[in-house]
């Protein structure tokens, strides 16, 4: 996993992914702004994903300083998302 980094969201991860998940409204709307005509990749917040509907949106622990809660809800969320394309 040492060649993976992080980097911005482009158009062509639209036509690159079958789905597209973000961790809040604010970058659901960012990543729709960029969306091209036509395509219909579905963009979807991960955190509902989680067991029991923990949460609407996964919080940024840099402001929450949760770190451990944030990783339990992306943790449950992906299960989630693991049941989802199962």
């Amino acid at each position: 996993m040492s060649d993976l980094r992080a980097r911005q969201f482009t158009t062509s991860d639209f036509r690159n992914f079958d789905f597209i998940f973000v961790m809040d409204k604010e970058n659901r709307r960012n990543v729709e702004s960029l969306r091209p005509a036509g395509n219909t990749t579905p963009v979807e917040l991960f955190a509902p994903l989680a067991a029991e509907g923990a949460a609407d949106e996964v919080p940024d622990p840099y402001y929450s300083r949760d770190f451990d809660g944030c990783l339990d809800l992306l943790e449950s969320a992906a299960i989630g998302l693991q049941r989802k394309i199962s």
